[in-house]
């Protein structure tokens, strides 16, 4: 029994001495990755340089009220694109259009009132005249009688008086004679005065009118006045755009200093770009913009610098390049930021590889590119620019004549073994 105890044990001792396969340590070698690549590529392109900025719209607008008062209503949404003219707010109108109403009533009374005085003098159409006035007129009359008898009795008086010195009347008829001159004379002065006096009514009467006549176009002001008072409970927008924001809703009061909305245009938006002060002498209106936003990644927008600032920042020493855009479509947002290329004239050497080989990490919001050095994929984070067609520029992180896959990029690794398909 002890014998076959030693022997077992002898058995388990050879055993764990014995040498292991070669083939059970090594794991396999990793198989190379086919792929197809390109070289990268020196073209001549236009001159330009890179900036960073926002759009803005090309008109902004707070609409305040006209006028203060309880908000009726408010038929407009924030993101609704409205004309110029449509009716984005509703204030309580009841006052405003009692007070026109009574406007309204002065002017008929203001009306009457002219009427009734230029009637009165007869006032025409013709130019003003006091002797047209009935009582002025009557007056005149009356006088040109009293005088026409005054001078008949002056011319019987002296009758009298040469009659008397040949005898042939008596003196007590001359006498007669004289005190009937002088009563027609008294007669006919008095006339004058009354018509004299008829004459100064109908200028006083005429200077009422002329009053009449100012409180009517007062009347006519103030009636003006609350048409508009009124017009201006209906609150309308200012230009074609877009509502962005509406902080007023129906049942609250605003006062005059209150914003009822918000609105934008945005079928022109204005790019700008903070510009280093280096490049102040180079950049000029007119100049073609080449824009690009994270909404459209592989799209470029083309704009022209419409205004340079002529302040640069004495903090950052940078100023403002604006450049405009036509968004006749309404891709482009205020408050995109954009990254953007202002061309200059003349040209300069660029790197384009294909936009296939390019892969954007949305992780790190960085992009990507494999290239092949040693028969192996090596990761590199590249500094894209504009494209052309199916190539994009490579602003930095390759150099010209680099070996870059362009197919099997998601089987793809930094260090991965690769065999180039022919």
């Amino acid at each position: 029994m002890k014998a076959v105890a030693f022997f077992g044990i002898l058995v388990l001792l050879a055993a764990c001495g014995s040498k292991p396969d070669a083939g059970t340590t090594n794991a396999a070698a990793p198989q190379p990755i086919p792929i197809s690549v390109v070289h990268a590529q020196v073209r001549n392109v236009p001159a330009g340089f890179q900036e960073t900025g926002s759009f803005v719209a090309d008109e902004t607008s707070d609409i305040a009220p006209p006028v203060a008062g309880r908000v009726l209503s408010t038929p407009v949404d924030v993101g609704a694109f409205v004309h110029q003219g449509q009716v984005i707010c509703e204030l309580d109108h009841r006052d405003a259009q009692l007070k026109l109403e009574q406007a309204r009533a002065q002017l008929e009374e203001a009306n009457a009132a002219v009427r009734q005085a230029q009637s009165r003098i007869g006032l025409g159409d013709g130019a003003f005249d006091p002797n047209k006035v009935p009582e002025a007129a009557a007056a005149r009359a009356n006088y040109e009688s009293a005088l026409a008898q005054a001078k008949m009795a002056a011319a019987d008086a002296q009758r009298y008086a040469n009659l008397v010195n040949t005898g042939d009347v008596s003196k007590s008829a001359y006498e007669k004679a004289h005190t009937q001159q002088e009563t027609a004379e008294a007669q006919a002065n008095a006339a004058k005065q009354q018509y004299e006096g008829a004459l100064n009514a109908a200028r006083q009467s005429y200077q009422i009118v002329s009053s009449s006549q100012a409180s009517l176009e007062s009347m006519k002001a103030q009636l003006a006045q609350a048409e508009k008072a009124l017009s201006d409970t209906t609150i309308h927008a200012p230009f074609d755009g877009y509502i962005t924001a509406r902080p007023v809703a129906a049942g609250e009061y605003v006062a005059l200093t209150a914003k009822i909305a918000t609105i934008v245009r945005i079928g022109t938006l204005k790019l700008q770009l903070q510009t280093p002060e280096q490049r102040a002498s180079r950049a000029k209106p007119g100049m073609t913009v080449l824009a690009r936003v994270s909404a459209y990644p592989d799209r470029d927008f083309t704009g022209k610098v419409s205004a340079i600032n002529q302040s640069i920042d004495p903090n950052s020493r940078v100023f403002i390049l604006e450049a405009r855009f036509d968004n006749p479509q309404g891709a482009l947002r205020p408050g995109m930021f954009s990254t953007a290329r202002v061309l200059l004239p003349g040209g300069e050497d660029a790197l384009f590889i294909p936009r296939t080989a390019v892969i954007r990490d949305k992780t790190t919001d960085s992009f990507q590119v494999y290239v092949i050095q040693d028969g192996k994929a090596h990761l590199r984070v590249v500094l894209t620019g504009e494209t052309d067609g199916d190539q994009i520029r490579i602003l930095s992180g390759l150099a010209a004549g680099d070996v870059i896959s362009v197919s099997n990029l998601s089987a793809l690794y930094d260090g991965a073994p690769v065999s180039v398909r022919p």
